[in-house]
This record gives structure tokens, C-alpha cells and sequence, in this order.
């Protein structure tokens, strides 16, 4: 072979324009793989919601009933065949979600966190969880010991008064505490009632200011003036207990549309907190009343299952007085499309 002959290869010029091809082509696929995994997620996380009222109309073919939010202790149940211990409507219907083997080493007769169900708060079940859900992990003490673990999808504990504590009168949404809601009882139809939506986890919120009255917050700087005035913020522990039955724990309340904002000091996300006047089942004798908003890392949207199985995605711009009616079981305002 001649000396002069060479192998040609690419020059440094012909080199940087192939890695800028590739890098222009990779920018232009990322964003549609992003939406494509979102879209799975989107689906994955309303087929989480089916699996629910699935479990939840199993629960009432064999209890004639919905779940309570809580049972506060057996003798007040009523005709409420499951036991007390404040355990959550979700905990209630683990057996109808495949998920037997954690309830039957439960013991709702005593409280979730008594020392015999120790191991159970802290458990995940997969069922209550969004795909999207950017903190799917446990809630540690200060200690770093694992003490619950958080979930996405919350019961409708109604429009804004979801219970009394001294007279127990349960509120206008699907579920309450004390309370096993027949089909019957859903005078606006299981059709036109909200069932579970999405929350997010390690969500801040007020607790036991007391202010709150029985005037409905029309507005997310209402609910932010009632925070500002009095009781304690939880910068991140909202809908973190998936055996808790509270409202602030797995619930929601129509008082404010999806996604709204409200401000709670000291929060990891400041803007979207929550508001629990007092406690249900706590010293105080009045009601409870809370702002404890549907929210969803999906944009624009969130995902709620209504009363008869049905999935829908709910914009967030949705008017916000179809929004309450969906949330009350018996106003006898029957919504349309939305």
C-alpha cells in the first residue's frame, strides 16, 4: 500500500454536528416520552380510583352500608356492623382490595395505634397510592423511626361541616364518622355525588384554631384568614396516615375547588394547605369544620371516583358552586355534564 494512503475519519466540525443532531433529536423526544409516562401514570392512578369503588360497593353488599369516615367507639356505631378504633373508611376495605393479609392482622376494635397494630400504619398499600405521587415514602418522628405512611386518594367528607363532636350529627358528603350511609340516602344520586378524589401527601395544615364558623368559606383567602388567626400548623403531615379516619388525613371537603391555594406558614408547599377547625373526636364539643382541598400532581386535573364507580378527570376551573353540589349527597341539585 501506498505511504500516503489514510484512513479518513470524521472531522472535529463533522463530529460536533452529529452531537448537536443528536442532542436537537433527543430534545424534541424527551417532552413526548414525559407525556406518554404521564398518560400511563394518569390512567394507572384513575384505575387505582375504580379499584376502590369497586371495593367500596363489595363493602356495601355485604355491610348494607358504606364505611364510616371512623367509628369514634363501638357503642355509638349504631346499627354499623364494624367495630371502633378511629380506623379509616380505606382500612376498612382492604379485604375488597386484595389486600386481606394486612387487614386480618389488624384489630379494629382497638385504636390504629395501639401497640398490638403497631406494625400496621406504617405499611404501603399500593392501591392508595398515584403513580405520580412525588412523596411516596413513610412519615418518620423526629427520631427517623417510621411512624405512618402517607396515601393519594381521599373520602368526601362534604362542603364544609363534616361533623359536631358534642351531638355527633354527621356532615352532607358521602361519609362520616359514626356513620354507614345506605344507597337510599344519596338523594342526588350516586351518579352526582363525589365519592374519593385525589390529595396530596405530606400536605400542611391548621389544626384545632376553633375559628372556624358556620358561614362557608367562599373564597381561599377566607380560608387563609382563618389559618392566620389561631391554632397549630403541621408544616407537612396532612393525608399521611392512611389508617387515621380523619378528614385531614383521608379525606376531603368540597369547600374550595381542585388545586386551590391556600396558604399555611412554615409548609413545604405554602400555598397549598388545608384547614381542620377542631379535630373530629378530639376535647372540643363543636363542630368540625374544614377546607380540605382535592389536589393532584396531574396537571389541571384531578381524578375522582363518584358514588356509583365511575372515574371522571375534573378540571380544576371547574365553577365552583357544581363543585359543591357534587360534594353533598342530599342538597337535591342534580349536576349535568361537568
Amino acid at each position: 500500500m501506498s505511504k500516503n494512503s489514510r484512513r479518513r475519519g470524521f472531522t472535529l466540525i463533522e463530529l460536533l454536528v452529529v452531537i448537536a443532531i443528536i442532542a436537537i433529536l433527543i430534545a424534541l423526544l424527551l417532552p413526548a416520552v414525559q407525556q406518554a409516562r404521564e398518560a400511563a401514570r394518569r390512567t394507572q392512578c384513575k384505575n387505582n380510583l375504580k379499584q376502590i369503588g369497586l371495593a367500596l360497593h363489595n363493602y356495601l353488599d355485604v355491610n348494607n352500608g358504606f364505611p364510616p369516615s371512623f367509628v369514634s367507639d363501638v357503642s355509638s356505631a349504631g346499627d354499623n356492623p364494624t367495630a371502633g378504633g378511629e380506623w379509616s373508611a380505606q382500612a376498612r376495605i382492604l379485604p375488597y382490595l386484595e389486600q386481606a393479609a394486612i387487614y386480618n392482622i389488624a384489630n379494629l376494635s382497638l385504636a390504629y395505634d395501639d401497640p398490638i397494630n403497631a406494625e400496621i400504619p406504617t405499611m404501603r398499600v399500593a392501591s392508595f397510592l398515584c403513580p405520580s405521587e412525588v412523596n411516596d415514602r413513610t412519615r418518620a418522628d423526629s427520631n427517623g423511626v417510621a411512624e405512618h405512611y402517607p396515601l393519594s386518594y381521599g373520602f368526601n367528607g362534604g362542603t364544609w361541616r363534616v361533623w359536631v363532636n358534642g351531638s355527633r350529627q354527621p356532615g352532607d358528603g358521602a361519609f362520616a364518622p359514626n356513620t354507614s350511609f345506605k344507597p337510599r340516602e344519596f338523594v342526588d344520586g350516586t351518579s352526582n355525588t363525589l365519592c374519593f378524589s385525589e390529595v396530596k401527601a405530606f400536605t400542611a395544615y391548621n389544626r384545632d384554631g376553633g375559628t372556624g364558623t358556620a358561614t362557608v368559606p367562599e373564597s381561599s383567602d377566607v380560608v387563609s384568614g382563618l389559618i392566620s388567626s389561631g391554632g397549630s400548623n403541621k408544616p407537612n403531615s396532612g393525608h399521611t396516615e392512611w389508617v387515621d379516619g380523619r378528614v385531614h388525613q383521608t379525606g376531603f371537603t368540597v369547600t374550595l375547588p381542585p388545586n386551590a391555594n391556600v396558604i399555611v406558614p412554615g409548609g413545604e408547599r405554602p400555598d397549598e394547605g388545608d384547614y381542620t377547625s377542631c379535630r373530629e373526636d378530639k376535647s372540643c364539643s363543636g363542630p368540625t369544620y374544614a377546607a380540605v382541598t382535592s389536589r393532584s400532581w396531574h396537571i389541571s386535573i384531578v381524578n375522582s371516583l363518584l358514588t356509583d364507580g365511575s372515574v371522571r378527570s375534573i378540571s380544576e376551573n371547574i365553577d365552583r358552586n357544581t363543585w359543591r353540589k357534587l360534594g353533598q349527597r342530599n342538597d337535591g341539585q342534580i349536576v349535568g355534564e361537568f
